[in-house]
């Protein structure tokens, strides 16, 4: 099996079992034991508590998992548009959801992308998101469902 095609399976197979809601632990399952581990969500960490922060270390990275758990659900999760570059071993992907802020049970669609980085081994060893932090940051803070039914209102131009 070519090299390409193992990082893509290797891709494939973290993005599948989150999209399946899968354990904590098997979704650590897919991350490198030999590398140092990242997770980071970019973005102005006031958004939520995972945002804007680097997780180092398998356990930082179980505790970045950990609290979005706590904080979002979702569903309808899908990934396409996987991007391999065999020569740095890292996997492009976008995804698009429905996520519910917990709290406020507000809730938006949402296209986000990973970039993960591999070990030797085909295991993530530095895992990046972009996502939709405007409509996570509105739904914290029970605003989101006003914009989106345009009753907000621009301030003026004057």
């Amino acid at each position: 099996m070519s090299s390409r095609q193992q990082l893509l399976d290797a891709a494939k197979a973290l993005c599948d079992d989150f999209a399946r809601k899968e354990s904590l632990d098997t979704l650590l399952s897919h991350f490198s034991i030999t590398e140092e581990c990242i997770a980071q969500e970019h973005g102005l960490g006031a958004v939520a508590p995972f945002v804007g922060r680097t997780f180092r270390g398998l356990e930082s990275v179980r505790k970045y998992f950990s609290l979005v758990a706590s904080t979002l659900t979702y569903e309808n999760m899908t990934f396409g548009d996987y991007f391999v570059d065999t020569e740095v071993r890292k996997v492009s992907v976008t995804g698009r959801a429905r996520f519910t802020w917990r709290e406020t049970t507000e809730s938006w669609d949402e296209t986000f992308a990973y970039v993960l980085d591999f070990d030797h081994e085909n295991k993530v060893y530095r895992y990046q998101v972009w996502g939709d932090t405007a409509a996570a940051y509105l739904a914290r803070k029970g605003e989101l469902t006003e914009v989106i039914s345009g009753s907000w209102s621009e301030p003026s131009k004057e």
